[in-house]
């Protein structure tokens, strides 16, 4: 293995673990806190919280912001579809021109004669 391969796998494993230890400690006392207004932990008895409900949820999307967004869409998936057409034809072998054909002796092609007039 590559010691490039080697390194990014290390950094890959130490990044997964101090993430999962972030998480660790973090969760307990994300948990533990009481919600604004209030002295202690929230228990079965309690009154409901109030509920925020998000508007997708309730009414949808209004008809011109789906209309946007798909327009977006749209046009990003094109631009996409044209620089990818771009840089693959950018990737291609040129054709052969008349200018890089060789004549059958190796040399490079005879010049065409000047027409008569």
């Amino acid at each position: 293995m590559n010691l490039i391969h080697a390194i990014r796998r290390l950094a890959g494993i130490l990044a997964g673990l101090a993430t999962a230890a972030l998480a660790s400690t973090a969760a307990p006392a994300a948990l533990a806190s009481t919600p604004p207004g209030r002295a202690w932990l929230p228990s079965w008895a309690d009154p409901p919280l109030p509920v925020h409900v998000h508007a997708a949820a309730t009414g949808g999307i209004p008809g011109w912001q789906a209309t946007l967004i798909a327009i977006g869409v749209a046009l990003l998936v094109a631009t996409m579809a044209v620089l990818a057409g771009r840089a693959w034809a950018a990737r291609r072998k040129p054709a052969k021109g008349a200018a890089s054909v060789r004549h059958a002796s190796g040399g490079p092609a005879p010049t065409p004669a000047p027409p008569v007039r």
